[in-house]
């Protein structure tokens, strides 16, 4: 047994596969490129598990980030597309997580995986999306994935101002919503250096980073069975027979 046989053995999961994170961490212990892993795993009839960018085996995790979509978005081709190796080097610095969760939110297919898996995709994909959001009893909309992302960009940027303008939002819009979530819910979101003014440094209270996470656990708690249903309802194999007493 060589050392790669002997490595792709060691790091095999519950489930008798290898996962993509651990394929990349062998490449990295032998110095060689990745794709050399993969064909070694084929070779051995192992299969490849949980896919860091979310295109096959599920893998926990997975948040949609702005400056993760302004990388991937110049380097989509024109089925809006983007090749496994592309999209992997765009992590740099802000994490694999974020990349997976842009590439599920804005339907970005991968192409080409690095480890040989797949290629391009032979048949269109179906998708299921959900939209959650809270909302008062006149119908103002209080929170949801607007909110989550400008408050994400606040923390980031240490700035409404800042965070308005990355997103694309005038500054009195983005103070409005977020005067209008502190008057519903009774409590601060936000805490602004005395001074004021637009450029004034801003931070999120722990109260706001309350909501952010129990609002993407509902979500996600959401989308999962969303999903599931999804399956069963729509992704039934087309040669299944169903047999009648």
């Amino acid at each position: 047994m060589n050392e790669m046989e002997a490595l792709i053995r060691q790091y095999l999961n519950e489930h008798g596969k290898l996962d993509c994170s651990d394929a990349y961490k062998i490449a990295a212990k032998l110095k060689c490129p990745i794709r050399e892993v993969g064909d070694a795993a084929k070779a051995l009839e192992i299969r490849i598990d949980r896919c860091e960018l979310g295109q096959f085996g599920k893998i926990e995790g997975g948040v949609f980030d702005v400056e993760a979509l302004n990388r991937l978005t110049p380097l989509l081709d024109d089925k809006n597309r983007v090749t496994c190796q592309a999209a992997r080097a765009q992590a740099s610095g802000i994490g694999l997580k974020k990349i997976r969760g842009t590439l599920k939110e804005k339907n970005i297919d991968v192409t080409y995986c690095s480890l040989g898996c797949f290629t391009e995709k032979k048949r269109p994909r179906l998708y299921v999306k959900t939209k959650t959001w809270i909302e008062n009893a006149e119908g103002e909309l209080l929170f949801g994935k607007g909110k989550t992302e400008i408050l994400e960009l606040i923390e980031q940027e240490g700035s409404i101002a800042k965070a308005s303008e990355k997103i694309g939002m005038n500054y009195k819009k983005a103070w409005t919503h977020i005067k209008i979530l502190q008057k519903n819910i009774n409590d601060v979101m936000v805490e602004t250096k005395q001074g004021g003014g637009e450029d004034a440094g801003t931070k999120l209270t722990l109260v706001a980073k309350e909501y952010m996470d129990n609002y993407r656990k509902l979500q996600a708690d959401i989308e999962n069975y969303a999903n599931e249903r999804f399956k069963e309802l729509f992704l039934r194999p087309r040669n299944k027979k169903e047999f009648k007493d």
